[in-house]
């Protein structure tokens, strides 16, 4: 490759952003999420309404949210790859500096941009072989940051939406397509309630559960993308506000408030339950609708004293840390939906408590957290055994619910009021 390509294709730009030092655990909340109001659009539907046919009156989109949107695709990564005017571009830090190395051609600078060509979109991830289905829309910003590499992508809002629905609630088929659509709407809606939220890690989101599930266009199929077209632009608010859409994969038949993550709670984030008219829960499909998981004692001590300050425990004295025997794990007292509030642990050398969503990550084994807060514990012989149901935070839209929703002939707006009480839909204009 010519120098004349590298000079053509490669433009030096300086972003000079630094890491937060925030908590990025479950729950993906961001603690300094900007908040944005708007007057509420009279659409012609809200929630308190029945479920005609119905258009939205559009209102002009605010200035601060009239421009792309970032996402970091991959961040602390220890070197990518890139595909661009037939080469492969391999990035990797060097002595605080990008190098860029193809076959023919090797520079180091402090930052590179690329732009989508005309027609296509961009391919790049961590291993060559992923470039071979990886297509991403818009630009993409590879930057050096302690180390490691960083690749921002730089898109259209509805362009991200397409990369977020097929992985967080899956491709589906057409019967089920008002899922797809209420999926678009709370992604959206998201994706605008966090603008700006991650600024000091220099991008609004990230690809990965921390926020969204976003990889480019490559699980996008005609469908999904049919859903974005459909609700372009729609999103949901509360009072003025986009409302934060939270949602999970499935609530074990019923929704939970911010009680679960020890936060006050907002209107339009209520203990709702979701049974169908045979008192069952929408979720039923899911396979998580009943889990059960199995410790043997001596194997929990090992486990219990591994996740201690990931779980947030509090020891009763600063010995418990030290115990070696579980004498008995037992519910203190538990949420309205039912999952647990307190979970207390009595131990040799004391006790100690794990709150609410948090004893999830007491049981983590092998980096995989329990399913659910939404469970019971019982002792067989030397094994502790807990059922329950439910997969994740369970707080908002239950998208395993919604599922079967759509297939149950619900529209995506009925839906999304069940799971969000209280809220408008509004539409921009650009």
């Amino acid at each position: 490759m010519s120098k004349v390509f590298w000079i053509l294709f490669f433009a030096i730009f300086s972003w000079g952003y630094l890491y937060s030092q925030e908590d990025f655990d479950l729950p993906e909340d961001v603690q300094n999420t900007p908040v944005i109001r708007m007057v509420p659009i009279e659409a012609h539907y809200t929630s308190k309404d029945t479920l005609p046919p119905f258009d939205f009156k559009e209102e002009k989109i605010p200035d601060e949210l009239n421009r792309p949107i970032r996402v970091g695709v991959f961040v602390g990564a220890k070197e990518l790859y890139l595909k661009y005017a037939g080469d492969i571009i391999k990035i990797t830090p060097h002595k605080g500096k990008l190098k860029l190395s193809s076959a023919s051609q090797s520079i180091e600078v402090e930052s590179r941009e690329f732009t989508e060509e005309e027609g296509s979109c961009l391919s790049f991830g961590e291993t060559k072989k992923s470039l071979e289905k990886a297509c991403y829309k818009g630009s993409v910003f590879f930057r050096h940051e302690k180390g490691k590499v960083d690749a921002i992508n730089v898109l259209n809002i509805e362009d991200y939406i397409r990369g977020v629905i097929p992985y967080e609630i899956g491709r589906l088929d057409s019967s089920r397509f008002e899922a797809l659509k209420a999926q678009a709407v709370a992604a959206r809606t998201y994706a605008y309630k966090h603008y700006n939220s991650r600024e000091s890690m220099g991008f609004d989101v990230y690809a990965d559960t921390k926020d969204q599930v976003y990889k480019g266009l490559e699980g996008a199929t005609p469908l999904t993308d049919s859903a974005v077209k459909e609700t372009k632009h729609i999103t949901m608010m509360y009072k003025g506000e986009f409302i934060t859409a939270y949602y999970h994969s499935t609530c074990g038949g019923t929704t939970e408030t911010l009680a679960t993550w020890n936060r006050e709670n907002l209107d339009y984030l209520k203990v709702q339950k979701d049974l169908d008219d045979k008192g069952e829960p929408y979720c039923k499909e899911s396979r998580y609708i009943h889990w059960e998981k199995s410790f043997k004692e001596d194997d929990l001590v090992k486990i219990f004293k591994a996740n201690l300050t990931e779980s947030k425990a509090k020891l009763e004295t600063p010995q418990v840390k030290n115990f070696k025997k579980i004498k008995n794990i037992s519910i203190k007292n538990k949420l309205s939906s039912g999952r647990i509030q307190t979970l207390m642990i009595e131990t040799d050398k004391g006790n100690f408590t794990v709150l609410t969503d948090r004893t999830r990550w007491l049981f983590k084994l092998k980096g995989t957290i329990l399913p659910s807060s939404l469970f019971t514990v019982k002792k067989a012989g030397n094994t502790w055994v807990l059922e329950g149901s439910g997969f994740g935070h369970g707080v908002g839209m239950c998208q395993m619910g919604v599922r079967a929703r759509a297939l149950a002939g619900q529209k995506y707006t009925e839906i999304l009021s069940h799971y969000y009480p209280g809220i408008t839909f509004e539409k921009f204009s650009f």
